[in-house]
């Protein structure tokens, strides 16, 4: 599972990928003295330090977080990845840990202490990252292979000039939809707005709902694809772009839109809209979550599903929309072993192209960074795996460095007021808008 929308959505990735998207307390790399190291099961907690007893030598041991992906063996495929490099690197140990839970919170929380991990994923890139230090840059890491990492994600994740991350995954959202019930319905697969509140009450019956947005009723999902699919950006030109008439227009038909059909999205799920539960289990004729979901989607339906991005806002008015998210792996600035941190995250994932292959295609579906590994992910040639790229491809929104999580909470709060508690759209954005501004000055 992934998120990266930058609105609400990261914060179910994101969002979603939510998403957006899991983390607790886990020693670092932080001593010298010999001890024994012990990889943690899913939710456990795992002892390390900085080094301990390798033969004749010192061992190294670097910690590494990943949040809780939901497909099956991909904790175990990151297990078999930190193994695989002490077995070529004995000198270094990789404590892996698996985060499952309130991802962002805990690292977050663990970035400002003394127990950081050493290597870590995060959806996106911040100013606020590179100004504590919590990332390092890795453009040496790079060497000839940087022409063949996708640019979009190599500027998501610049800053000033320097790269910080390298792009594990890229990943997107999109509305899957089952083609039985649309058919029996008589509903084409919305191009608009209004159409999807259409096909959302025409498709409701009995215990199947329309539509599933996650469990916070589509307010994350409307954040970012409302004001995308409206034709604009959170910053476009180093400037607020989601105050304007357009964005004020398309908010105030959210709001409108939200309370219109809210009969017929599905609210209070089991699970949240990055697992396709919802929609395999016939709780929902359409469902929003991740091109990840797509291979437990066809195991457990088959080819009965079609997919579409997010629709325009109105016919002949903005543009189809979906996030161009995923993960990236960062160095942690503090940590006791940067270089030696640095050596592994290249190994992995810039150098070590089997793994990256399998970590992209062999349990979810993501699209490989490097450009040569997406030409050869056969299995995203062909079907809605296929269409899905295209969208991506076409409309999918990256996350921009520039956008702080200050400016993340204005606007998301501006929107939450918008859409949960009927604020009005011109003062809640234009609220934010300077929220905004006076952070950009900032930087």
């Amino acid at each position: 599972m992934s998120t990266s929308s930058k609105g609400l959505q990261w914060n179910s990735r994101a969002s979603l990928l939510a998403l957006m998207l899991l983390f607790s307390l886990v020693l670092s790399a932080c001593g010298s003295e010999p001890a024994a190291t012990t990889a943690p099961a899913a939710g456990g907690a795992a002892a390390t330090t900085g080094t301990s007893a390798s033969g004749s030598g010192t061992q190294i041991v670097l910690t590494q977080w990943y949040h809780q992906y939901g497909e099956e063996g991909t904790q175990q495929a990151a297990q078999r990845y930190a193994d695989e490099y002490t077995k070529v690197n004995p000198n270094v140990k990789i404590n892996m840990v698996w985060k499952p839970g309130d991802y962002g919170t805990e690292l977050n929380a663990a970035l400002l202490g003394s127990d950081a991990p050493d290597v870590y994923e995060q959806s996106a890139l911040t100013p606020d990252m590179v100004k504590s230090g919590q990332v390092v840059a890795l453009d040496d890491i790079y060497g000839d292979t940087l022409s063949d990492f996708n640019k979009i994600g190599l500027t998501a994740n610049s800053y000033q000039g320097k790269i910080y991350g390298v792009k594990m995954i890229n990943d997107m959202g999109m509305i899957y939809y089952r083609k039985s019930l649309l058919s029996a319905a008589g509903i084409q697969p919305p191009t608009t707005l209004e159409e999807l509140g259409a096909a959302i009450d025409k498709l409701s019956s009995g215990q199947v709902k329309g539509m599933f947005m996650g469990n916070d009723g589509g307010v994350g999902v409307l954040a970012s694809e409302i004001l995308w699919s409206a034709g604009h950006d959170y910053l476009k030109d180093g400037k607020p772009d989601f105050n304007n008439a357009d964005t004020v227009a398309a908010f105030t038909q959210a709001q409108q839109w939200l309370t219109a059909h809210s009969k017929g999205i599905l609210n209070g799920s089991p699970t949240d809209w990055w697992d396709p539960t919802s929609f395999t289990s016939g709780l929902a004729a359409m469902q929003w979550t991740g091109l990840w979901a797509m291979p437990g989607i066809q195991k457990a339906i088959g080819d009965d599903f079609g997919v579409i991005p997010w629709p325009q806002i109105a016919t002949g008015k903005g543009t189809p929309a979906t996030f161009r998210g995923g993960w990236t792996e960062f160095v942690n600035g503090k940590g006791k072993h940067v270089e030696e941190a640095k050596k592994f995250v290249q190994w992995l994932w810039i150098q070590n192209t089997a793994d990256q292959a399998d970590w992209s295609t062999s349990y979810g579906f993501h699209v490989p960074p490097r450009n040569s590994a997406a030409t050869a992910a056969t299995k995203l040639q062909a079907g809605p795996a296929k269409e899905a790229v295209a969208m991506l491809d076409k409309y999918g929104i990256p996350s921009n460095p520039l956008w702080s999580n200050a400016m993340n909470t204005a606007y998301n709060d501006a929107v939450t007021n918008i859409l949960t508690k009927g604020a009005d759209v011109k003062t809640e954005l234009g609220k934010a808008e300077a929220t905004v501004n006076s952070e950009l000055a900032k930087q």
